[in-house]
Formats: C-alpha cells, structure tokens, sequence
C-alpha cells in the first residue's frame, strides 16, 4: 500500500470538502493518485446519497434570474432537508447558478436536461456541481422544478428565497414589474385576468350571491345589479388585475389592472411558486 503523506490528505480535504479520514481512505485505495481519490469518494458518495434517497427535502431556495434587458426571465426550485443548508453559500451559488444557466443557455425542457448543462461557476457541468456539494453536505438535494419565460419579464424572489415570481408581460417598465411581482408574492392570486377563471364557478358564486340578496328581502329588479357589485370582493381574492396593489404606499389606492394601464403595459401572465410551509 502506497505512503500516504498527511499533505496529500490535507490537499485532498480542501479539494473535496469531505473527512479527513475519507480522503485518506481513499488516497489509499488509489495508490495515492489524486484524481482517482476524487472519483473513489464521487462513487462513494453516490452510493451514500442512494440510500438516503427517501428522505424529506421540505427546505430549499427558489431562485429568479431575469436577463439584463429584462427580455428572458427563469425560476428554479432547489430543494434539501434542513434550513441551515437551504442558506449555505454554496447552495445558494448553486441555486443561482442553475437560473442563470437556465436563462442564458439553450433552454431545458426537464431538470436532468439543464443539470448535464454547463455551470456558471466554472465547474464542466451543473450535474458535478450539485452531486459534489451533495457528497460534501450529506444532504439530499432534488431539482423540483424550472421554469423559463421568453418576453419581456419581471422577476422577485422572496429575501428568505422560499417564494418567487416570475411576470410576462408586454410593454417596458421592469421597476412596476417587479412591483407587481411582490403584490404576487404577498396576496397570491390565482389568476392574471377575470376571463381566466372558471365559468362554472363564477356562476356558481353569482348564484350563491343572488339567494343571499334573495334572502336580505332585495327586490328582484336590483339583485342582478348587486350581485356583479359584490362578485368584486369575488374577482378580488383571485385575479391580479382586479386586487388592489399591496403597497399603496407607493401607488395609492388602486388596482394592479389601473397600475398597468398607467404605466403603459399589458400583463400576460405571471408564474408564483412557494416552498412546503411546515
């Protein structure tokens, strides 16, 4: 068995991030070659990380990346089992690191699809990035989702990143954009516009309505007139066009729709995701 210097582990600790005791083990294994070390603990690693594959992975960050000009915009959801990992500085670069590549890349249709693709940071490929962090942290890792939107977009992430926005959109003002990705964030519609939702639903509810108005006594003639009225606290709880803007501060009392209109764009559709809430 080869001499195995206590600098050679020491290197190879640094180079991995994993034990001492591991890099040792595995400088052993390979006669002391570096390289063949780094892939004994890679496969090693792997092996480890299959068998805690069942495990939870409620933690996470879900990072936004929109392009400089604003004409491109991603959203990705890394996920892992605990929150001091979900704010490691290396897990972050990797969140990141993914949106951006999603971004400025040639696209991917899944998850496997943009982790086979370059990395941002340098490493040859997300994939390595991901499963080396993963080996180092002992944690499973998994890509839950990606998005990516092509046309004019604003994006936010959350400052804990357990929520994030992406907006399309028609026209140019990326400052109400984002603007209107918080009010996304913090009041969640479900929809951009009325003509989205459910028929069968808004006419269900405008039944509900007018036997309430029914049973108020309200005269037949008046009930269809107050029941469009009162559908606006309806079309409010859903439809972003329709809620008024969570930060009045700025705009004033007014909705997202009026907002839009000032500022002269035309909302297409917005893309909200949030982390498991425990």
């Amino acid at each position: 068995m080869a001499e195995i210097s206590a600098a050679a582990v020491k290197s190879l600790r640094e180079r991995t991030g994993l034990p001492m005791m591991d890099c040792k083990k595995a400088l052993q294994e390979a006669q002391g070659s570096v390289d063949k070390a780094v892939e004994l603990l890679r496969k090693g690693g792997a092996k480890l990380m299959e068998k805690r594959a069942g495990r939870a992975t409620t933690s996470g960050r879900i990072a936004v990346y929109v392009s400089p000009r604003g004409t491109s915009g991603t959203m990705i959801d890394l996920r892992c089992e605990s929150a001091p990992v979900a704010a490691n500085q290396e897990f972050t670069q990797l969140a990141n690191d993914l949106a951006q590549q999603l971004a400025e890349g040639p696209g991917a249709a899944t998850p496997d699809e943009l982790l086979a693709q370059p990395s941002p940071s340098g490493s040859p490929t997300l994939k390595q990035q991901f499963d080396d962090l993963m080996n180092r942290i002992r944690e499973v890792f998994r890509l839950e989702r990606i998005v990516r939107i092509d046309g004019q977009t604003g994006g936010y992430a959350h400052h804990n990143a357990a929520a994030g926005v992406l907006l399309q959109y028609e026209g140019d003002n990326p400052e109400v954009a984002r603007d209107i990705c918080m009010h996304v964030a913090a009041l969640r519609p479900t929809v951009t516009t009325r003509k989205e939702l459910d028929p069968t639903e808004v006419e269900k509810e405008r039944e509900i309505l007018a036997a309430a108005a029914r049973k108020e006594g309200k005269p037949e003639n008046i009930i269809a007139k107050m029941v469009e009225g009162r559908l606006r606290d309806f079309y409010a709880a859903r439809c972003l066009e329709d809620q008024p803007i969570a930060n009045e501060m700025k705009f004033g009392k007014k909705t997202v729709g009026e907002i839009a209109k000032e500022s002269k764009i035309e909302l297409v559709r917005f893309v909200h995701w949030e982390l498991p809430r425990e």
